[in-house]
């Protein structure tokens, strides 16, 4: 079983905005990752978010590529001071492909339980857009496969719009 847990795009800050909706920055950035997961043939059963706008909107990018069967729906236990062990939990017991798009400092708290049984150790940095895929190699061992930042992709796939060149 494959889980990804996303970082929601770059949002407005509160000053600006109490909402705190994604920037067009954050938008784009979302919409490069979600055409990049698509074209890698990504495949996942359901994308679920905490509930916030930013996250909420981030969610929505990816189901709109992505297209999971079972789609695109709040959950609880992904704000940004949830505990990690909620989903720890969780994600021993699911038997789907998982989307999980969310906030700091709880994402990065739940990679690190996954990995090194250990919330407060720092296993990999986030960034806004960016997507770890983790692998359940058996009851309580994780492992990552592999990181998607946004400014990792190749630019020649963005000024493409999305599909690789052919050779």
């Amino acid at each position: 079983m494959r889980v990804y847990l996303v970082q929601h795009g770059e949002a407005k800050r509160e000053e600006e905005d109490p909402a705190r909706p994604l920037t067009e920055e954050g938008k784009r950035e979302v919409e490069d990752v979600a055409r990049f997961l698509a074209e890698l043939g990504v495949r996942v059963d359901r994308i679920l978010h905490s509930g916030k706008l930013r996250a909420a909107q981030t969610a929505d990018i990816l189901g709109g590529h992505l297209k999971p069967v079972k789609g695109v729906e709040k959950a609880d236990g992904l704000e940004p001071l949830a505990d990690p062990e909620i989903w720890a939990r969780r994600l021993e017991e699911a038997d789907e492909e998982l989307m999980l798009v969310g906030h700091l400092p709880h994402l990065a708290r739940l990679v690190s339980l996954l990995i090194v049984g250990k919330s407060d150790v720092e296993v990999m940095r986030f960034r806004y857009g960016a997507v770890a895929c983790l692998e359940k190699i058996e009851k309580g061992r994780w492992s990552i496969l592999w990181i998607v930042r946004p400014d990792t992709i190749p630019e020649s796939f963005k000024r493409s719009g999305g599909s690789r060149a052919r050779a």
